[in-house]
């Protein structure tokens, strides 16, 4: 237990911030869906969120240099807290939009800040039982992020004010903590065009990753509203998705491991592709299998963007893993950017099942070019397996000593 209770106040932080921030995208569909918003304008909202965590992760490292890790930590919390207390004031979706901006700047931030103070605190010997910890503390808080929309009453202030109390408690334990400053790492360089060098198939999982997920996340919940489920449900509904997701690392990773990592892609794709049909063809599905097939489809396509990111790395040198990890973030907030809008207006225009069906041709896609690139090189596998949070540019410094070589 030595280890955790070391980093208690990072963690803790973790499991605040996520629990706050975690819930304001379910809360801003359903929400949005109370205020007769239309499904575009959700989408957009989501769009917003991811446009503003691009942004933030450019800018966190140079805060950080500029005042240090507490005070950049508490001006990014301090922002997401402001675009929370703001929405009740000003209901409308172009306000909400630039609030969503806010949110994703403080999200990007924040973890941009723990990642960098806990990868400046681990040593070899620590890091393997610092991030299995950390991975816990951030699933764990997101699964309990998605329950708690369940007890939230849509377009309230109350609602509000309560993610927004928990967004300023996220400031108390990084704040107070006795721990020293760390010293600020240098930013890594962003370049986009080193991943698609490495392998242009890795570039096409992290898009169809965040095709998944920043739709399913952002967009879901209308889908859940759409086909009938209560807000409590809906709850549930995005909370078996992420518990999907969180069950499928394991078993999956280890396939992984063991085979060509492009064929398990393909085949993950496939299944992610036949889950898609199930869901949008299967109109009748009561609650329970909605939740049911909301877990099957977190777990096909939660693992991707890990599996596509340990497949870059098995063509890259150690001197580049921290650049490749960024670039396939770019990548990903790329993805993610375009993909609720994208998703609302296909619902708005066809209605709910326009949304699996827009996830399942992307993974068509993926399968395609997954089968190309087969062909194009031999297999090699020179890393582990390792689940890559989507978090800030600097997740790339806490993961490139685990990612051992393999014969």
């Amino acid at each position: 237990m030595r280890l955790p209770l070391s980093f208690a106040a990072l963690f803790l932080s973790v499991v605040l911030l996520q629990l706050s921030t975690g819930g304001v995208g379910p809360l801003d569909a359903l929400s949005g869906f109370a205020l007769d918003f239309t499904t575009t304008e959700i989408g957009l909202l989501g769009s917003a969120h991811f446009l503003g965590f691009f942004a933030g992760c450019w800018w966190a490292p140079r805060l950080m240099g500029s005042v240090g890790h507490s005070r950049a930590f508490a001006a990014f919390t301090a922002l997401g807290a402001m675009g929370l207390i703001a929405h009740p004031l000003v209901p409308t979706p172009e306000a909400w939009a630039v609030f969503r901006l806010a949110s994703g700047l403080s999200v990007a931030g924040a973890y941009t800040v723990i990642e960098a103070w806990l990868q400046a605190e681990v040593t070899n010997e620590t890091r393997g039982r610092a991030m299995g910890a950390y991975r816990v503390a951030d699933m764990g808080a997101s699964l309990a992020a998605q329950l708690v929309i369940g007890v939230l009453e849509p377009a309230h202030y109350v609602s509000y004010n309560l993610l927004a109390l928990l967004c300023c408690m996220a400031l108390l334990p990084i704040t107070l903590t006795r721990r020293r400053q760390p010293r600020t790492p240098a930013a890594p360089r962003l370049r986009p065009a080193l991943a698609g060098a490495r392998s242009p198939l890795a570039v096409a999982g992290v898009l169809t990753a965040a095709l998944s997920s920043a739709s399913f996340r952002m967009v879901g919940p209308v889908y859940g509203a759409e086909v009938g489920l209560a807000p409590d449900q809906i709850a549930f509904f995005l909370a078996a998705f992420v518990a999907g997701g969180a069950l499928a690392q394991y078993p999956v990773g280890w396939i992984a491991d063991r085979y060509d990592r492009r064929q398990v892609l393909i085949w993950l794709s496939v299944a992610a592709i036949a889950s898609c049909v199930a869901t949008a063809t299967l109109t009748s599905l009561s609650p329970t299998g909605v939740m049911i097939m909301a877990a099957i489809f977190g777990l096909t396509t939660f693992p991707i963007y890990s599996i596509a990111a340990s497949h870059a790395h098995d063509f890259a040198g150690d001197s580049e893993r921290v650049e490749l990890s960024a670039a396939l973030m770019f990548w990903y907030a790329v993805g993610a950017i375009a993909a609720p809008s994208a998703a609302a207006a296909l619902i708005e225009g066809f209605g709910p099942p326009a949304l699996f069906t827009m996830i399942g041709l992307g993974h068509l896609a993926l399968v395609i070019f997954g089968l190309i690139r087969r062909r194009a090189r031999p297999a090699t596998r020179r890393t582990a397996y390792v689940y890559a949070p989507r978090t800030s540019f600097l997740i790339g410094r806490l993961l490139s000593r685990q990612r051992t070589p393999r014969d």
